[in-house]
């Protein structure tokens, strides 16, 4: 049996389309669709598709990049589908691994796609880096303004509690017990 596997990340913008497409003209007889990193391991439904193999079956992806952006979990991947008795096959890549060739093939392409993620990891490590040092800082802008916060800090001084001041600014309670500990010695 064949079972077509397509992924995207969790965005709204991805569309599994072209991959559906692509396995079904594959001749899948079921395809299983996830929205999940490739980076992450634990795909629920990868894991069940996993868990249903049987000798003979293969398992069957649009893209390399599709099962997994890891070589490490490409490897134990494959070890898993390789122990069911069953083989891999990548559309794009041609990759067929019921043959040593394409047992070869997909470590090689596995090994360009965990460095491809490092070299967009390192890229984005350096572009936060130089932002850094143009005086731009990341995350998220502060809910509390200065005045807001000198203003709780004496609303804490005179007792209020953490609660009351959260529901009065609009805000979570942790954010209030942060201020408050600011205040401590």
């Amino acid at each position: 049996m064949l079972f077509g596997y397509a992924r995207v990340s969790k965005t709204e913008d991805q569309d599994l389309a072209l991959q559906l497409r692509a396995l079904h003209a594959a001749g899948c007889d079921r395809v299983v669709e996830e929205r999940a990193s490739g980076a992450r391991f634990d795909r629920p439904a990868l894991h069940r598709l996993l868990d249903e193999l049987r000798p003979g079956d293969v398992v069957v992806v649009w893209k390399l990049d599709r099962l997994t952006r890891s070589l490490k979990d490409m490897l134990a991947i494959l070890d898993r589908i390789e122990a069911e008795g069953a083989g891999f096959r990548s559309l794009t890549e041609a990759v067929d691994t019921t043959t040593p060739p394409g047992r070869m093939m997909m470590q090689m392409l596995g090994a360009f796609a965990e460095f491809e993620r490092s070299l967009i990891r390192e890229r984005t490590l350096a572009g936060l880096a130089a932002a850094r040092e143009r005086g731009r800082v990341g995350g998220r802008r502060p809910k509390l303004t200065g005045e807001q916060r000198d203003e709780i800090r004496l609303m804490l001084k005179a007792g209020r509690t953490a609660a009351d001041i959260a529901r009065l600014f609009r805000v979570h309670r942790s954010t209030i017990t942060r201020l408050a500990a600011e205040l401590v010695p």
